[in-house]
């Protein structure tokens, strides 16, 4: 029992551990996706899906660096936005994204603009989600005064 309790506790101090530097590695990058207005900022009617694009491959680097990329219906933020880029060059009104799932290849179909606005939300609120994190990650540990 001595040795389970060892183990939880060693597991529990790599996870502070890993959020303390991924604290610390913050830079302009995700203090400037912090203030951003996401709707605003991805919406393809009123930016472009170029624009939106942009945006989203700005932004999306930065998260995978610090490992909080988001990975959504088993496929990640870099997959939508390579396939965006693909579509928007050979201008099809679809994206069509091939992934990995359980070690079998499957594809999924989405309406380009639909994609864009995807990409572009996962990339800014993953940074987002960063920022957030520092300010009410202490709040949300049980024994720290905070009530529940």
């Amino acid at each position: 029992m001595k040795t389970v309790q060892t183990i939880v506790t060693l597991l529990n101090l790599g996870a502070a551990l890993t959020l303390s530097a991924s604290a610390e590695e913050v830079n302009a990058a995700v203090e400037a996706a912090a203030k951003l207005d996401v709707k605003k900022v991805c919406d393809v009617r009123a930016n472009g899906l170029e624009k939106v694009l942009a945006v989203a491959e700005k932004y999306n680097p930065e998260a995978v660096k610090l490992g909080v990329e988001f990975k959504r219906l088993g496929i990640t933020n870099s997959t939508y936005i390579k396939g965006l880029k693909e579509a928007v060059k050979a201008k099809k009104p679809e994206v069509t994204l091939k992934y990995k799932s359980k070690g079998k290849e499957k594809s999924k179909t989405f309406k380009t603009d639909y994609a864009a606005w995807r990409s572009c939300h996962f990339a800014v609120r993953a940074l987002q989600q960063v920022k957030e994190a520092q300010s009410t990650y202490r709040l949300a540990i049980p024994g720290d005064g905070y009530s529940f």
